[in-house]
């Protein structure tokens, strides 16, 4: 299986399955000297991980990260930053019902297809559950950049939307709920349809918007490998994820470029920002901010027709833990992402 690191100097590769030993990972290129907040990554952990509120998949994982190598006293040594997050609370016997059959929407078919063999339990390498590793690069990575904010929050479950700007949100108030959304009255909507949804044994998708500030003027390639490009790419790597748009996005093809284009101030920055912070695959110190769109989990707690490895087409019902949406759980997986682009290229653009 080729596709598990991530980066050109700040280079992250993860291994693991849902329901192994335990998942984990190795950072290659973190610079030396770097004091690490260990509670911080923990704290990022938290957030993602699995049975922290009634809206998401019940399984219990600690999620504890346990440092093998590349920390010493406390800081980063330059080495290979080794890692792993021991599974505690498999139950594999929930999956033994798809051991011979392939779950509508999910990557049990292609992966049999492809490999010839699959690990059934949970999904293995196909599992949302291998993005704790890119966490914890990711809480590194912000450790790298301490000067550049990167927010995300849920601003969207279904048909449920906050149009607010970003400018008028208050960042804080996104850990205040567990849907993870700013805005106390649109989360509180929200949270209730999550609920609704998973009484009817159902699922639901949503939009992750993230807001990077403080980025400095440079970072990105203009050719193949532009910000937005590797932006957009390390989105759409996380499971579950449909659509990326940034800046003025599907809307600013609507536009005439008179009303699109953002003019200048003195100072280099813009009057405007549909830009997205980006302009020829470089940043140009204005925010950047992005949209995530995430389909509904594909498990659903309902009958369905299947396919079985003999090609008959057989109804199953969905079992296990499973989350009713996947967006608040995404918020940190997103944030984390966004942290290891920019980590990239702030190395490569130290090579110049």
């Amino acid at each position: 299986m080729a596709g598990n690191s991530y980066g050109t100097l700040y280079k992250v590769t993860t291994f693991g399955e849902s329901h192994g030993e335990a998942l984990g990972g190795i950072i290659d290129g973190c610079p030396s000297g770097i004091e690490l907040d260990l509670e911080a990554i923990e704290v990022e952990m938290s957030r993602r991980k699995p049975g922290q509120s009634a809206i998401v998949t019940q399984r219990k994982e600690p999620d504890s990260v346990q440092f093998l190598s590349g920390i010493f006293e406390g800081k980063t040594t330059g080495t290979p930053i080794g890692f792993i997050i021991p599974n505690t609370n498999q139950k594999s016997d929930d999956y033994s019902h798809i051991k011979d059959n392939y779950r509508p929407s999910h990557a049990d078919y292609v992966y049999d297809q492809k490999y010839g063999f699959r690990d059934y339990r949970g999904g293995g390498r196909s599992s949302a559950r291998e993005t704790a590793s890119r966490v914890v690069a990711g809480a590194i990575a912000k450790q790298m950049l301490p000067e550049i904010k990167i927010n995300a929050y849920v601003s969207s479950v279904g048909p449920i939307h906050l149009d607010t700007p970003y400018q008028e949100l208050d960042f804080s108030k996104t850990e205040s709920n567990p849907v993870r959304c700013p805005d106390e009255k649109a989360a509180a909507i929200m949270e209730e349809y999550i609920r609704d949804i998973r009484k009817q044994g159902d699922t639901v998708g949503g939009i992750v918007s993230c807001v990077i500030q403080n980025v400095p003027v440079g970072l990105g390639e203009p050719v193949f490998d532009k910000l937005h490009a590797e932006l957009g790419k390390a989105m759409l790597s996380i499971n579950a994820v449909k659509g990326f748009e940034y800046g003025s996005g599907f809307s600013g093809s609507e536009m005439k470029g008179s009303a699109h284009n953002d003019l200048y101030n003195p100072d280099g920055t813009t009057q405007t920002n549909r830009s997205g912070g980006i302009q020829g695959g470089i940043s140009n110190g204005m925010d950047i901010y992005f949209r995530v769109a995430f389909k509904p989990v594909a498990t659903i707690m309902q009958t369905q027709d299947s396919l079985d490895n003999k090609g008959n087409i057989t109804p199953m019902n969905g079992k296990g833990r499973h989350d009713p949406c996947v967006v608040p759980r995404a918020v940190p997986i997103v944030e984390a992402m966004a942290a290891i682009v920019l980590a990239d290229f702030y190395l490569i653009n130290k090579t110049y």
